[in-house]
This record gives structure tokens, sequence and C-alpha cells, in this order.
């Protein structure tokens, strides 16, 4: 049976785990643009390069913000993991 120490240990060891998943979410997304334009798979990357490409501002203005609020709900739900995981995380 766990201690209350090594209890608390193991939640902070998951800290540096959600982190690296929230920060990973921009670069699939990036990556995204990549792989969807070398290998002509229909998505949001490829969106994103036809219109670049295309010069249509409106759009690649739209899928700018549509992975800006990607990044942004990923931080948001980032922050509520850890004020889950490790109660001494608070917002004052």
């Amino acid at each position: 049976m766990l201690c209350l120490a090594e209890k608390k240990l193991g939640r902070c060891r998951i800290t540096p785990v959600v982190t690296a998943a929230g920060l990973d979410i921009g670069i699939l997304l990036g990556g995204a643009i990549l792989t969807e334009a070398v290998f002509n798979i229909p998505g949001i990357g490829r969106l994103v390069y036809d219109s670049i490409r295309d010069a249509d501002l409106p759009l690649i203005q739209g899928t700018v913000l549509l992975g800006a609020i990607f990044i942004i709900v990923a931080n948001i739900v980032v922050d509520v993991c850890y004020g889950l995981l490790d109660p001494r995380v608070r917002v004052h």
C-alpha cells in the first residue's frame, strides 16, 4: 500500500506528461500541413497549403484562427488537468 507521500509523488510525475501533451497539439497541427501537402491527403493542412498557394487571405485567416482556438483550448484543458492532478495548483 502506498503512503501519502508516494501518492503525491505519483501525481507530481504526471504533470510533465500533461504539459508535453498540451504542447504537442500545436506541433501536430503544424505537422499536418506538411504531411497532407506531401502525400496529397485532404484535410485542414491541405486546405491551408492550397489557400497559401492561391493567396486566399480569408481562408488563411480562418484556418489560422481555427488553429489558434485548438491551441487555446488545449492549454485550458492542460490547466484544468493540473488542478485536478495536484490540488496545490489553484487559481488565486
